[in-house]
């Protein structure tokens, strides 16, 4: 069975993307593993400390349970989404025990998320992840650049934000970042933005985020690694798959899913109801909007 970590570089060289579905609602597992399968595509099942602190993921054990009960290793691995080293809201969190106890849990990748820190800082917190996971042959994910969206309160306009450039990746920052950590992946901040988890706005639209590939080019020749694209929902489906033809192999999907979840609940109280609005949604994800339905085969054989 081919690695986590290898399945990604496939992807990088292939020129496919791998969509990582974050699960807020243990409920959408099952209807995503399902999507995946159905569609012939390959995703990674992702949880994040925000699904379990402000949703309802519950735990990562939780998480892993439930995975177990659906996994299909040539389909879907399972994944440890931001594991932030300072939070959404700007509290210290006590990071590597929860990467410890992710690795005891079976999780095939893991992300350490020091983005919020200066460079040095995020250097040492990553640096000290991917000493304790290498040690287990699990890859990592770690971040540079302020991908928003998560802390309290609005976000500047969309376009302020983009034309200024505003917590975009540096180059030279994120050159020196992956030969100091040996860090796996790097998600990297182009013009991207997260879905908001603070109640009362989870229920709004995503701004339609667009990408400055020029800048992503950049990344992808200082670093030589595949790179990340976290807040995949709500970006324009062309740059989507123009960020997948000059350097994203992993892209993270979450408010795409866990909205049409959240609203069937609401409409008709019944869960198998909610699943299968995710399963349509999932669907859709992997058929229409990343194109990636019938393409495991390239990620298999690393053409």
């Amino acid at each position: 069975m081919k690695t986590t970590a290898t399945i990604i570089e496939n992807a990088r060289r292939s020129g496919v993307v791998i969509p990582a579905f974050n699960i807020p609602y243990l409920p959408m597992l099952q209807p995503v593993v399902r999507a995946v399968v159905d569609h012939d595509a390959f995703a990674l099942i992702a949880v994040a400390r925000p699904e379990w602190m402000k949703f309802e993921a519950r735990s990562p054990a939780a998480v892993a349970e439930e995975f177990t009960r659906w996994a299909n290793p040539d389909h879907v691995r399972l994944h440890m989404d931001h594991v932030p080293v300072l939070d959404e809201d700007n509290q210290p969190v006590d990071y590597l025990p929860i990467i410890r106890d992710a690795l005891a849990l079976g999780y095939q990748s893991v992300m350490v998320d020091g983005s919020r820190l200066p460079l040095a800082a995020n250097i040492a917190a990553t640096r000290a992840v991917v000493d304790l996971a290498h040690a287990a042959g699990i890859p990592v994910e770690a971040e540079l650049g302020a991908v928003m969206g998560h802390e309290a309160g609005p976000l500047p306009p969309y376009e302020e934000l983009f034309a200024s450039g505003k917590g975009f990746t540096d180059v030279e920052e994120a050159r020196r970042f992956v030969a100091e950590t040996g860090c796996d992946w790097l998600s990297v901040a182009i013009g991207n933005i997260h879905g908001a988890i603070v109640a009362g706005a989870r229920d709004q639209r995503k701004v339609e985020a667009r990408l400055k590939l020029a800048r992503l080019d950049e990344l992808a020749a200082a670093t030589g690694i595949p790179l990340v694209l976290h807040g995949g929902s709500g970006i324009r489906r062309e740059d989507v798959l123009a960020a997948v033809r000059h350097g994203i192999a992993k892209i993270n999907v979450g408010t795409e899913i866990r909205q049409p979840y959240e609203q069937a609940m609401r409409e008709t109280g019944d869960v198998a109801a909610a699943q299968e609005a995710v399963y349509r949604r999932t669907a859709w994800v992997l058929g229409e909007h990343l194109a990636v339905a019938g393409q495991r085969r390239f990620i298999a054989a690393g053409m």
